[in-house]
């Protein structure tokens, strides 16, 4: 496809939304709560704001900078931009990545929805022992889990192949801003609850005293994978982007849309669970087993209400799971589509068969198929390592030295500022985040969580 043949977003409002909606995920509107539970709650946040700003941004606007300027999928862009040096691997491993967690991202995606469906039937009534169970009896059964993947992949497959504009764009102008309203509808009746005061200062008040290296570290982490940064989705977003669209100023608004979405599912997690006293370190559990019980004993002198805010929450679940599937999804599509020179249709119907393929080993794998396994491990779970704790850190880091060090400052310049229409006056602190603070923050990242320091 041509320069001038390259889809584009149609409006800024469209970049955003899309762009971040690639951000917003699960990792949102799970992983943070537990995270923030874990280690402190408003001390963890405070931190996590931190990162967002001095690796969260910078890492975002490199890989804004390589898409817009190849204006190519990911593993093509590196190679534009690098030649025929190893650098080209990191474009290669960018859509690797990607490839690997839409398929065991689309796993839970899919009990989202399963979620809502038990939340419409009134699977989820009884005590914390009954709903743990109905979990357990879900994620093991070998068809149920399988079927609900497939359905959240068909859904991303329609939107995918319908394209850019009428596909990917149109549907994140939908889907972002229901997404707002049920989390601010959700968060408004949460904190409405008796004693939901301290599950909010919980959230808003710091304390300074918990503060420590791994709390630092892990929302060094957190932010890193809240952005969707190394799986090359910003990249290929980018190259869907206009001459006029300002890299730096997007990446802003993105990060705060992402923050805010994910402060507001704390507001609207940790106030219900404080109320009924469910300790707020209740760690990845907290989303399928703990917060169907509060919904529950919340609103128990009201059960339809209780049932409609369960309704809801796993609806926003499923919409904040869509949005980075159908980016992640774009990925692989965007790659087979150009590099073998077939339709965009056709691309999309390869990945999503693919992807369905990896859900299903990666489904089975942790319904009890022990034949599943690596390494003692599901398939599930080492996909998870690998993508999240290897592969992500590490094309986060050699993006950042790729931008950083080897592409023409010029080059990088003239991105930042759209070839001088901007002021670019933030231009110099952010290239000494991409060649200083990024690459020793990441290194930190994944030293720690493989216990070296």
């Amino acid at each position: 496809m041509s320069l001038q043949e390259r889809a584009k977003f149609g409006s800024k409002i469209g970049v955003i939304l899309a762009t971040a909606g690639s951000a917003v995920g699960l990792g949102n509107v799970w992983r943070f709560p537990y995270m923030t539970g874990e280690n402190g709650g408003a001390a963890f946040i405070i931190c996590y704001v931190f990162c967002i700003v001095v690796l969260g941004l910078p890492c975002m606007i490199s890989e804004f900078v390589i898409g817009r300027n190849a204006r190519s999928n990911t593993a093509r862009a590196y190679h534009k931009l690098g030649g025929r040096s190893p650098w080209m691997v990191i474009g290669y491993l960018g859509v690797l990545t990607g490839f690997l967690i839409t398929g065991y991202y689309a796993v839970v995606s899919g009990w989202c929805l399963q979620y809502i469906y038990a939340s419409v039937s009134g699977c989820l009534h009884g005590n914390p022992q009954f709903i743990r169970d109905y979990f357990v009896s879900f994620e093991t059964d070998p068809l149920k889990p399988i079927l609900c993947t497939i359905i959240i992949l068909a859904i991303t497959h329609m939107i995918i192949s319908r394209g850019v504009k009428r596909g990917i764009e149109k549907a994140s102008k939908m889907m972002m801003p229901t997404l707002f309203v049920l989390l601010l509808f959700i968060v408004i009746m949460s904190c409405m609850l008796p004693g939901a005061g301290r599950g909010i200062s919980f959230l808003l008040k710091p304390d300074f005293d918990k503060m420590n290296s791994d709390v630092l570290l892990g929302a060094l982490g957190q932010s890193f994978y809240s952005l969707s940064i190394g799986m090359g989705c910003l990249c290929t977003y980018a190259s869907y982007f206009s001459k006029e669209t300002n890299l730096a100023g997007s990446a802003v608004k993105i990060g705060v849309i992402d923050s805010l979405v994910a402060i507001l599912a704390g507001l609207m997690i940790f106030p219900a669970a404080f109320s009924v006293g469910v300790e707020p370190d209740s760690g990845p559990s907290l989303i399928f087993i703990t917060l169907p019980n509060v919904f529950h004993q919340a609103f128990s002198s009201v059960p339809a209400v209780g049932d409609a805010v369960a309704v809801m929450f796993y609806a926003l679940l499923s919409l904040a799971a869509l949005t980075s599937l159908i980016s992640l999804h774009e990925v692989s599509t965007a790659f087979l589509s150009e590099e073998l020179k077939i339709s965009r249709s056709r691309g999309a119907l390869i990945v999503t068969v693919l992807c369905t393929a990896v859900g299903v080993f990666c489904s089975l794998s942790i319904g009890g198929y022990e034949g599943l396994q690596l390494f003692g491990r599901s398939l599930f779970d080492v996909f998870d390592f690998v993508t999240g704790q290897v592969f992500l850190p590490v094309v986060g880091f050699l993006t950042c030295i790729f931008v950083g060090w080897f592409l023409p400052g010029q080059l990088v310049r003239d991105e930042f500022t759209n070839y001088g229409t901007l002021k670019g006056s933030f231009y110099r602190l952010y290239i000494f985040s991409v060649k200083i603070v990024c690459p020793v923050c990441i290194v930190l990242i994944f030293l720690h969580q493989f216990g070296v320091i």
